[in-house]
């Protein structure tokens, strides 16, 4: 199982998103406080839809009080100013994933000490960043389709119709 981290998210439908993320793919949720909005905002509400019963969420005052609380975790910082591809992290369950606040990121400081842990999602150089419920969702992805997708449904089943052509 991996673990999402939003550190000081400020948007409510991100994180809604990121937690219906979270639950569809049996995912830990963290978020570090100061949260940018309440959480019975309905907004973040409407976003999660009625997924919040599968997704264990848990808050923090710091993000020094997360790594306190998991000692021995490996933890991976998403930025626009890492030097590595996402895709070039070789994931394993029970890694986190660590994202910031929409409109400022990760803290310098945090990411300078962390640097060998750094990973960006490739885009085009004139973008400033992506969307931070779409950044959780290709790195948690890329970090799932590495451990072969292990406990995730992969099967669909189409239904039998007659189509009129």
């Amino acid at each position: 199982m991996f673990n999402i981290v939003l550190v000081e998210p400020e948007i409510p439908q991100n994180a809604g998103n990121i937690a219906r993320t979270c639950a569809a793919t049996g995912t830990r949720l963290h978020m570090v406080r100061p949260l940018g909005f309440e959480v019975s905002d309905k907004y973040l509400k409407r976003a999660g839809l009625d997924y919040w019963n599968l997704v264990e969420i848990f808050y923090y005052d710091s993000f020094e009080e997360l790594q306190a609380k998991n000692p021995n975790a490996k933890f991976y910082y998403f930025t626009t100013k890492a030097r590595r591809r996402h895709s070039d992290v070789a994931f394993q369950d029970g890694d986190f994933l660590v994202f910031g606040k929409e409109t400022k990121g990760l803290p310098e400081e945090l990411l300078i000490k962390n640097e060998p842990t750094c990973a960006r999602i490739p885009m085009f150089e004139k973008a400033r960043s992506l969307n931070l419920s779409n950044s959780v969702a290709i790195a948690l992805y890329e970090a799932l389709r590495q451990n072969d997708f292990d406990g995730l449904l992969e099967k669909g089943e189409l239904h039998d119709h007659k189509w009129d052509v």
